[in-house]
């Protein structure tokens, strides 16, 4: 009921809203305590993709593949009281510090599905005393690669996929090796300042040089060795022209040696989707829409959203139609509803 309620909603999503909206049936009371005792979390999250997996999985050629994708991004919520999980992030969409809540991902993709099946909420517990400024700050207890590690490991339970896929924050040594120990490849953006060796004997040498300074054949990837990943991997140059004609460069890193440039850089494409669910889940499940105050309302509010999206994915493909447009087809039905009930109270 609180998920319908969620992608329902155009406005501020309240227990008072929910409570008006089912007519006094439930009330303000109820809710707030629902919100306040319900532990959602990454087991729910999975329980509510498992079946659409399942069915995608039984429908899927055998010539396709599923990855999976892990990102991080930030609810900004500048007006909330700070505590453990409403704090100061760093965004790197926006380059800059910005307070909210800062979540990780484990996005499932494969055809026309894409569907969360874990989500870490990033609290910060540990406070660090700064001798130099004389101030506390507070941090996670975990990283966000550590957090990536231990959904992968459950994944591997649960899921079958080809790709890992990333952007250059995620391509740590470590999550590079163990996706290739969990047996799947992997397809990572690279810093341009990463150092690789072209051989492994310049490797046992220690002869590094940056990504930035290789030169591609025939824009061909080429075939190198990074300090701490045992295997060989391939290593690409994408150029493109960003919305104000300036040209940029794209570095990406995989595991898989018998990818060439269209096939690597096709399959790292699919790693917008990541993107297009945040974008669902703020603007169409009313992520940010709770003006909630406590740990427990807000980290229940915020998974119901997670599950909100999950419903719109279910909605699509029964319909047919992308989340905005469902969306947009939900606001005129409440649209014309209120004109007419508007024309009635006039007459």
């Amino acid at each position: 009921m609180y998920t319908d309620y969620l992608l329902s909603s155009t406005g501020p999503t309240t227990a008072t809203g929910l409570s008006r909206l089912l007519e006094g049936s439930l009330s303000h009371d109820h809710i707030t305590r629902w919100l306040s005792s319900t532990p959602l979390g990454a087991a729910e999250v999975w329980r509510q993709a498992k079946a659409l997996i399942r069915q995608a999985e039984a429908r899927r050629p055998a010539e396709d593949f599923a990855v999976l994708i892990v990102d991080d991004s930030v609810l900004e919520k500048a007006h909330t009281d700070a505590n453990e999980l409403i704090c100061t992030h760093w965004d790197h969409s926006q380059q800059r510090y910005v307070k909210g809540l800062n979540f990780v991902t484990l996005l499932y993709q494969a055809g026309d599905l894409a569907l969360p099946i874990a989500v870490e909420l990033v609290r910060k517990t540990v406070s660090v005393f700064h001798p130099k400024t004389q101030k506390t700050s507070y941090q996670s207890p975990f990283t966000k690669n550590e957090y990536v590690q231990q959904m992968l490991r459950v994944a591997q339970q649960q899921v079958a996929y080809r790709y890992l896929l990333a952007d250059s924050w995620y391509a740590s040594a470590e999550n590079m090796t163990l996706v290739r120990a969990l047996g799947h490849h992997f397809i990572f953006a690279l810093e341009s300042s990463r150092t690789v060796a072209l051989s492994e004997a310049a490797r046992a040498q220690g002869q590094f040089q940056a990504v930035q300074t290789l030169v591609f054949p025939d824009t061909q990837p080429l075939r190198v060795f990074l300090r701490a990943v045992q295997e060989a991997v391939l290593v690409t140059r994408q150029v493109f022209t960003n919305q104000d004609g300036s040209q940029g460069i794209l570095y990406l890193v995989s595991s898989d040696t018998d990818l060439d440039q269209a096939r690597l850089t096709t399959i790292y494409q699919r790693r917008w989707k990541v993107e297009e669910y945040h974008k669902s889940l703020k603007q169409n499940a009313s992520m940010g829409k709770a003006p909630t105050k406590t740990l427990a309302t807000q980290t229940t509010h915020f998974l119901a959203a997670v599950l909100a999206y999950t419903k719109l994915e279910v909605l699509k493909l029964k319909c047919g139609i992308g989340h905005f447009r469902l969306k947009a087809q939900l606001y005129t039905v409440g649209l014309k509803a209120m004109y007419l009930q508007l024309r009635q109270l006039s007459a």
